[in-house]
């Protein structure tokens, strides 16, 4: 994560005033579920580094952050459920989602079924492309999709809203702890993907034996 960018972020952000703050950072996170190139994970630290510097409420910040996680993702997923295979023709979408990698993700829907929404949300490049291909097929709800999704955004958002909420006056320190944080979430990552693939091994080996 690169630390001058938080930092034009923040500045960005900041010209918006103590008012519109929330709701610049609401709409970067909207337009991150689209594709936009800003990473989100420095959205939302940068979303905290405000609040750490007088523009917001961290706590309000938080929920922020959620709302606009959330909204970005199920627009995604709305926009694959609406207009189906036919999304793939659209040139926004082509550019992340080619013939090829859908049929990639579809296998992973039958592979792990449904909780390939949750582990998505800390896959930045294959967000996305599943999100869309979750919404163009039947094997998942909106409401279902929305909950999973929450519960893994209910794990990443706030690492980084508070902790950019914590080093908002020391940047260089944040970066650090920016670094640190990753490894963080990568740690709870592969410890769920030990607890997915183990899940569906023993799935598959009892369904063998019944």
């Amino acid at each position: 994560m690169d630390l001058v960018n938080i930092a034009d972020l923040v500045n960005f952000f900041s010209r918006f005033g103590h008012e519109f703050a929330y709701l610049a950072v609401f709409f970067t996170l909207l337009l991150c579920g689209f594709g936009l190139p800003i990473p989100e994970d420095i959205s939302l630290v940068s979303g905290g580094v405000l609040a750490g510097l007088g523009y917001a409420n961290e706590h309000v910040m938080f929920a922020v952050g959620m709302a606009g996680v959330l909204a970005g993702d199920g627009s995604v997923f709305l926009l694959g459920r609406i207009f189906g295979e036919k999304v793939l023709k659209l040139p926004f979408v082509a550019k992340y989602l080619t013939p090829e990698r859908f049929s990639k993700v579809q296998e992973r829907f039958s592979q792990y079924g449904n909780w390939v929404v949750f582990m998505a949300r800390f896959m930045p490049g294959l967000r996305m492309p599943i999100y869309l291909t979750a919404g163009t097929s039947d094997r998942i709800s909106f409401f279902r999709f929305v909950l999973l999704d929450a519960f893994a955004a209910a794990i990443s958002v706030p690492i980084w809203v508070y902790l950019g909420n914590y080093g908002a006056r020391n940047l260089d320190q944040l970066k650090n702890w920016v670094h640190q944080g990753q490894i963080t979430v990568f740690v709870i990552l592969g410890s769920l993907v030990v607890v997915l693939v183990a899940f569906v091994y023993l799935r598959k080996k009892r369904s063998k034996n019944s």
